[in-house]
């Protein structure tokens, strides 16, 4: 039996999983490694600590299946986006902490952008916004702080990579600098249209062409990992940034077919096919994945917080000491309260974009309690996600004559109680999958695609189990009802900040 080796590289851990080649999961294996803040807002990792703890699980899970490198067909990676390390090309060192996609320390940088002019071509040619989010202005920022950093990029001498490119680097032993398609369109410095790095862009935010990856499929022979490493040289045959593995191991392979992982925060993507959409309503649009030199494209949008509002009733109020016990309480709540929490605790994300404003609750009466305050928390995931799905099918034209369903995954999904929620507030089914690791399976998938052992996207498609199908049962007068109210405490939130 052919076995697929997932690298699933995460903001706070790294993981391993070792799939079959029926893509059940034979073995996993997870360490986390430390998180740097060194000032507000700012968040880095250190490269070396990715690196070694990317090495130590793999050769974990390897062990527990007892296999040897000539069992494994292939390596599959999927890594947080936007994360930037830049390193020396001659010793490998790299020369500033990873600048991790949460930092905001290029916000001075995207104001200055967008001040001389430059978002419209950015977002014309990029799919993107300016924001510090997204690598460009994070290498920008490392080649003026560093201190003769520039010079020696202008020289040649540094390279730069998300954590795709920097594993991929490590592994091949310094041989092979490359990324795939989606990782590169979360940069500011790849046109989605061209498939290419674009001088002007690279222009504009300042980042020598010398610095970059070569561009590949997201399944494709990317190289071959060094034999000291697994006891064997092992093929690297898939790269997908982690979002966009989520929605290939969700087998949305059709144009209409949404996928929306719940994490800390949640990211939802909707494959709009070989057209990029472009959105009217703050939505991103992106590569979905490349596959034979042809892009798919996605809309995506992002919310800041959907399991951290859980963990904020734990760790910040204390009314509940474990995370499964929000729905059951959620479900003991008062009916006749209208609870909201619109919990902007980072500002709000997709499909607003502002970074100002700050949580509130509305509604409370002198009876709200825990299960009222459970409740609200859960609902507002529902909520957000509804505000994503209604701009979504705003900017895609097709969508209305689209039969949509919601795919889920991620540790929320695991409440039946804010999955049905979910479901009654879309008035659409929500299909939770046997396989919860989606973004590792797509890296898999992908891999094993270019290794023959996986078959062609519809074939796998096939493969998708669904383990339960949520269907909305809310009247439509109490849904009306709940997403006006919803629509009002937003609005409250947002006028918070008009005037300062």
């Amino acid at each position: 039996m052919s076995f697929v080796l997932a690298i699933d590289q995460g903001t706070t851990s790294s993981r391993a999983i070792v799939f079959r080649g029926d893509i059940s999961i034979a073995a996993k294996a997870q360490a986390e490694f430390p998180q740097h803040f060194p000032a507000s807002g700012w968040v880095e990792h250190e490269p070396e600590d990715i690196w070694t703890s990317t090495v130590i699980v793999c050769r974990e899970a390897i062990e527990q299946v007892g296999i040897s490198a000539k069992d494994i067909a292939a390596i599959g990676i999927t890594n947080q986006r936007e994360t930037t390390v830049v390193w020396d090309r001659a010793t490998g060192q790299a020369v500033h902490r990873a600048i991790v996609w949460q930092d905001r320390r290029t916000a001075d940088i995207c104001a200055k952008l967008k001040a001389d002019g430059r978002e419209p071509v950015i977002s014309q040619k990029t799919g993107l916004i300016i924001d510090p989010y997204f690598s460009g202005t994070k290498i920008a920022w490392i080649l003026d702080h560093v201190p003769g950093a520039r010079a020696r990029a202008a020289r040649g001498e540094l390279m730069f990579g998300t954590i795709d490119c920097y594993l991929l680097w490590r592994l091949t032993g310094g041989k092979v600098h490359a990324t795939d398609a989606t990782n590169a369109s979360r940069t500011l410095l790849f046109n989605i249209h061209t498939g290419q790095w674009d001088d002007e862009l690279l222009e504009i935010i300042g980042v020598p062409r010398s610095m970059l990856p070569e561009v590949k499929d997201s399944s494709a022979r990317f190289g071959e990992t060094t034999p000291d490493l697994f006891g064997g040289a092992i093929a690297i045959s898939g790269i997908a940034g982690d979002q966009q593995a989520a929605t290939i191991g969700q087998a949305c392979f059709r144009p209409g077919m949404m996928k929306s992982t719940y994490g800390t925060g949640c990211f939802a993507l909707l494959n709009t096919g070989t057209t990029p959409v472009v959105s009217k309503n703050k939505l991103l649009t992106t590569v979905a994945y490349q596959l034979d030199g042809k892009r798919t494209y996605a809309l995506e949008g992002s919310i800041f917080v959907a399991g951290s509002a859980v963990q904020w009733l734990r760790d910040g109020l204390g009314i509940i000491k474990h995370a499964a016990e929000t729905g059951p309480l959620a479900d003991q709540s008062d009916s006749m309260q209208s609870v909201y929490l619109v919990p902007a605790f980072v500002g709000m994300g997709a499909p607003y974009w502002n970074p100002r404003v700050r949580g509130a609750l509305f509604g409370l009466t002198r009876n709200t309690g825990p299960a009222e305050l459970a409740h609200a928390a859960l609902e507002s995931v529902c909520y957000q996600t509804f505000d994503l799905w209604a701009a979504m099918r705003a900017d895609w034209p097709s969508s209305e004559t689209a039969s949509v369903v919601l795919r889920v995954d991620g540790g929320m999904t695991a409440s039946d109680w804010t999955m049905q929620r979910l479901a009654d507030l879309l008035n659409a089914p929500v299909d939770r999958p046997v396989i919860q690791e989606t973004t590792a399976l797509g890296a898999a998938y992908l891999a094993g695609l270019n290794a023959g052992v996986y078959p062609e996207p519809t074939k796998f498609a096939d493969n998708w189990r669904l383990e339960h199908r949520f269907k909305p049962n809310m009247s439509e007068a109490t849904r009306e009802r709940k997403l006006a109210g919803w629509a009002r405490a937003v609005k409250g939130v947002l006028a918070s900040d008009e005037g300062e």
